[in-house]
């Protein structure tokens, strides 16, 4: 089997900078960022059940696109899962040897591309098609998590803008493809079971 791959020659002293900087600043900032890379994909459910009741609440087909949106999330981190087992990127804590604010994963938990910034622009770009401005949110909230893990010191900047570009690049064609039949796939749904969730009684 062939050894790890090394990433830290493509971007490792930006991520030694970031990483530094996070040491430089104030205990709040590191607490707000830690906790936000931590939990923050919660922001992305919470927006595509918002954008779900809503369109359910208007008894539109967008429902069935609003109800797609976490099946292309979890489609995009199949795609990123399997990159990360074709790449096996070591950590940049790991590769480096630097102390960084999050635990650095085990080794064997590959870094590229990053799973939080794939999931969070999926469910994004999903939400874009269903709903322009919760959309817009969540893109702002995707760039934001995507950010707070290289300051965390868990990814390299290489690895949240590739993370990135496969969410994208999964939800769009997929959610867009669901778009396209929503009208068709509602009018089949509308006597079954899931009838519930794609319109308020």
């Amino acid at each position: 089997m062939t050894p790890p791959y090394d990433g830290s020659a493509i971007d490792g002293p930006v991520y030694l900078d970031i990483v530094g900087l996070a040491h430089r600043s104030p205990a709040w900032v590191n607490s707000l960022i830690t906790g936000w890379s931590a939990y923050g994909l919660g922001i992305f459910a919470l927006l595509t059940l918002v954008a779900w009741w809503k369109a359910r609440r208007a008894g539109t087909p967008a429902a069935v696109t609003a109800l797609a949106v976490p099946l292309v999330t979890v489609l995009a981190f199949g795609v990123d899962s399997l990159l990360k087992l074709a790449v096996r990127e070591d950590r940049p804590c790991q590769q480096l040897g630097v102390v960084t604010l999050e635990a650095c994963p085990a080794a064997g938990d590959w870094s590229f591309p990053s799973n939080h910034a794939a999931l969070a622009s999926a469910a994004a770009f999903a939400l874009l098609l269903v709903s322009r401005r919760l959309g817009l949110i969540a893109i702002a909230a995707a760039l934001l998590m995507a950010a707070s893990r290289i300051w965390v010191g868990v990814h390299y900047p290489h690895d949240v803008l590739v993370g990135l570009a496969v969410g994208a690049l999964v939800a769009l064609p997929a959610t867009w493809a669901v778009r396209r039949k929503q009208n068709t796939l509602a009018a089949r749904l509308k006597d079954s079971p899931l009838r519930p969730l794609l319109a308020a009684a």
